[in-house]
């Protein structure tokens, strides 16, 4: 019934059914389009930082913030800048900072700071390892995440689920190929994995329950979502993270061993 479910989805005219049905409904149907509202509307008086800020844009999501009133705004991705990154810079006589780095990275993150509006948008999914990418992020939020990334339809009965791309056989991929929508080349899934791409790969599906389970574990509160049926936008304040793990010093660390010696609690599972 779930493979059923993603293929009727993947029908144009039903995905739009989908929409005004949800939308008659009264709840919050998102859409990419929407993304330049959710800057205007947030990010006057404050600082701004766009994770993954080059791919299909240009740096156009940061010259949004600083034309709405960001106090200081970065970009970041791990290519460019782009010549048309350049050129509207140039045209606009933009303040707008490139940082050339991995958003998970230690130098990447101290030359970031802490930013009061951090914004990321079509990268989650394309991170070996999302839960890092959004540990990274709460790092740097000061006061609000924007983020929007391609997610899989909820499983009903199995909350939190998600699918690995990598190294799914043809006919599995084909059911996550979305060129009936619109989109034209998934890396990672319309051709398989392509690790010369690097980060340009579909890594991960998630449903709309994981993400938000993981946003929570990384220290984040969503206080908004926009649902569509295979991407979300969620809006998100920082809070206290429940998971924070850190490295003992010397001492303490052989205290520690001592005591998971002594109470025996370290077995093999």
């Amino acid at each position: 019934m779930y493979k059923l479910k993603v293929r009727l989805l993947k029908i144009l005219k039903i995905n739009h059914l989908w929409r005004y049905w949800n939308v008659w409904r009264g709840r919050h149907v998102g859409d990419y389009g929407h993304l330049p509202d959710y800057i205007r509307k947030h990010v006057a008086g404050r600082s701004f930082v766009d994770i993954g800020c080059m791919w299909g844009v240009n740096g156009e999501y940061s010259f949004i913030a600083e034309e709405s009133g960001a106090t200081e705004v970065k970009g970041v991705d791990v290519f460019g800048p782009t010549p048309e990154f350049e050129e509207k810079k140039q045209a606009r006589n933009s303040n707008v900072e490139f940082i050339l780095g991995d958003a998970t990275h230690p130098d990447t993150l101290e030359k970031i700071g802490v930013v009061d509006v951090v914004f990321c948008a079509g990268v989650l999914y394309h991170h070996p390892s999302p839960f890092d990418l959004l540990v990274a992020l709460r790092r740097i939020c000061g006061e609000m995440l924007i983020l929007r990334t391609s997610t899989i339809p909820e499983i009903h009965g199995l909350p939190n689920a998600a699918i690995y791309f990598p190294m799914l056989k043809p006919e599995d991929r084909k059911l996550w190929n979305l060129s009936s929508l619109g989109l034209m080349r998934q890396v990672g899934i319309t051709d398989g994995f392509e690790p010369e791409e690097g980060y340009g790969n579909w890594f991960w599906g998630l449903t709309p329950s994981c993400l938000e389970s993981q946003l929570e574990t990384a220290g984040f509160r969503v206080e908004f979502r926009a649902t569509e049926p295979f991407a979300q936008s969620v809006i998100c304040t920082p809070v206290a993270a429940p998971l924070s793990h850190r490295l003992p010093e010397e001492l303490e660390s052989r205290q520690m061993a001592a005591q998971i010696s002594n109470t025996g609690i370290a077995k093999p599972a």
